[in-house]
């Protein structure tokens, strides 16, 4: 999505679940509007209420998609899940299977792959692309609107998203945590966005402050996510305040503390106010 829309609205890293949430973004031009919809993967067996929410994300594109993409990577095992098979079988809209990462395979591997996905399911259209080097972007993006139906507009044509800047900021947060951390630690992590208070420097130069919450589930975490001296959270820290400012484009001053909230991925109070 981030290639389609030329914006980073998802977070990516080679970590599985790391995209938890409904993400929409818009293309608008005079001639047409792409409401995009990242959703999560498919969790098998859910362990969480949170894991609930993420499947609920993910069965509401099957019930409103005009056009639905299945992203494969390469590498990636064939799916078992047979109900997921089953409903990308039963869906009326063109369905259009993308794998992504040629860049990373050999010829004959990708074939194989298209061969085995398409055994199964009958795609409308099968395209290969590489998002990052931007391989078959353009062509993918013309399938698209050659599939879209015609109707009405939505959205204003200047906005990108329905979600908030504090959204993204949250979610970039976890992106760095989900790359600086390892087993359990970013599975158990969730970040709420305390406060976002745009104000200047003493030079009158634009700053953003930034106070976030990360939430994990045992003390033990607590104490691997801070590190030795409060080393870990405040590379943390560093990393995540500078994409932070790539996003909003202007200087950020960005504070975190880490709480300690047992079971708060079987909180449904807590769920709703993280957005699930």
């Amino acid at each position: 999505m981030n290639a389609l829309v030329g914006e980073r609205m998802s977070i990516i890293t080679n970590k599985p679940q790391t995209t938890r949430h409904r993400i929409i973004g818009i293309l608008s031009s005079d001639d047409y509007q792409i409401v995009f919809s990242d959703t999560p993967g498919i969790v098998k067996d859910p362990a969480y209420k949170m894991h609930e929410a993420m499947n609920r994300f993910v069965k509401t594109t099957f019930e409103d998609a005009d056009v639905m993409l299945l992203i494969a990577e390469v590498g990636d095992p064939f799916p078992a899940d047979i109900r997921m098979l089953e409903k990308l079988s039963a869906m009326d809209s063109p369905l259009i299977l993308v794998i992504n990462k040629i860049d990373q395979a050999e010829p004959i591997t990708v074939a194989n792959m298209i061969q085995a996905w398409n055994k199964e399911i009958d795609f409308t259209e099968t395209i290969t692309i590489s998002a990052l080097k931007g391989t078959n972007v353009e062509e993918l993006f013309q399938l698209v609107l050659k599939y879209l139906p015609e109707g009405p507009v939505y959205y204003p044509k200047d906005q990108l998203t329905d979600k908030p800047e504090r959204f993204f900021v949250s979610e970039i947060i976890r992106e760095k945590i989900l790359m600086q951390y390892k087993q359990e630690i970013p599975y158990s992590c969730e970040v709420g966005i305390e406060s976002f208070k745009e104000t200047h420097t003493q030079k009158g130069e634009p700053l953003v402050r930034i106070s976030a919450l990360i939430y994990v589930a045992r003390k033990t975490q607590k104490s691997i996510l801070i590190g030795k001296g409060g080393e870990a959270i405040k590379r943390l820290g560093t990393a995540a305040r500078r994409d932070i400012e790539k996003f909003l484009d202007q200087k950020v001053f960005l504070e975190m503390h880490v709480k300690i909230k047992d079971n708060w991925r079987d909180n449904e109070q807590l769920l709703k106010n993280f957005g699930y």
